[in-house]
């Protein structure tokens, strides 16, 4: 019984309170450390932070493009200078560079800080960018003569408001001088404008835009903004000595069709741009 009771003490949950103690002092045995990322992955994450870091500075520029050219409109909300938000052209540059700072600074945090969440996020939003360019590409192949309707009508608005917006007024001038055309179909499209029409009260009355004058500069350093009033009023014949009569709608078209390689190329470099920046993501996450 003494023997017994000497015993007693010794019992096997002892043993278990020693290795109990045992991983408390030495976790390395039990949690062992995660392995050292090799030279080429530790370079892969700093190439991915610098190549996101591009883009979101491209991004943060294209932003403050688009909210400087709103500002400058509508400085204040419902000012004498305001214009339509849903309408302004200055959202795209807004929207655009919103979307690709955020999706530009998680890449950015996701590779310097090794977060999963981070970087699946970013191969997600770069998945949808990349899915939406390649169904929109393949709407532009399928529903081409709807678009050319889409483009004419969008033509037209812009001459009807070309006196409300500067910038569908730069847009418009652009497009008349670099193309050499006037109007929509012809000059006599400017008749619609209620600022060009020839019963409309002011100097611009019967008249058209300087962009469609065949030398704005008559000979001069300062463009003559008054070499296009009242040629409404003047035959095809004396029109034509000053202005340039084709219509811009065919000469755009034409024009587009003469940059489909060039814009296949981009667009194929953008999505390019894409996956390298998705697989040296997916490089990152999978090292984490």
């Amino acid at each position: 019984q003494a023997s017994r009771l000497v015993e007693l003490p010794y019992s096997s949950f002892d043993d278990d309170d020693d290795d109990d103690d045992t991983a408390e002092q030495d976790p390395g045995v039990w949690y062992p450390d995660p392995p050292k990322l090799s030279p080429f992955s530790r370079c892969l994450r700093y190439l991915a932070f610098l190549w996101n870091l591009l883009f979101l500075l491209l991004g943060l520029l294209t932003l403050a493009v688009g909210v400087w050219g709103l500002l400058t409109k509508s400085p204040l909300p419902g000012g004498e200078r305001g214009v339509s938000l849903g309408s302004d052209p200055m959202l795209l540059f807004v929207l655009a560079g919103l979307g690709a700072s955020t999706v530009s600074l998680a890449g950015c945090l996701g590779a310097l800080r090794a977060s999963p969440c981070l970087l699946r996020f970013f191969l997600g939003a770069v998945l949808a960018f990349g899915g939406l360019e390649v169904l929109g590409g393949l709407l532009l192949l399928l529903l081409r003569r709807q678009l050319r309707d889409a483009l004419r009508d969008l033509l037209l608005l812009c001459l009807l408001r070309y006196q409300e917006d500067p910038d569908l007024q730069f847009l418009v001038d652009e497009v008349q001088r670099s193309l050499q055309c006037c109007g929509l179909e012809s000059y006599r499209d400017w008749e619609s404008n209620p600022y060009f029409n020839c019963s409309a009260p002011g100097a611009q009355a019967c008249g058209v835009p300087a962009s469609c004058c065949q030398d704005p500069l008559e000979n001069g350093s300062v463009p003559n903004a008054q070499c296009g009033f009242g040629v409404l009023g003047l035959g095809p014949a004396a029109a034509g000595a000053l202005l340039h009569l084709g219509g811009c709608g065919a000469a755009l078209a034409a024009w587009l069709r003469g940059q489909a390689g060039a814009i296949a190329t981009g667009a194929t470099a953008l999505l390019l741009v894409e996956a390298v920046g998705g697989l040296m993501a997916l490089r990152v996450l999978r090292d984490v």
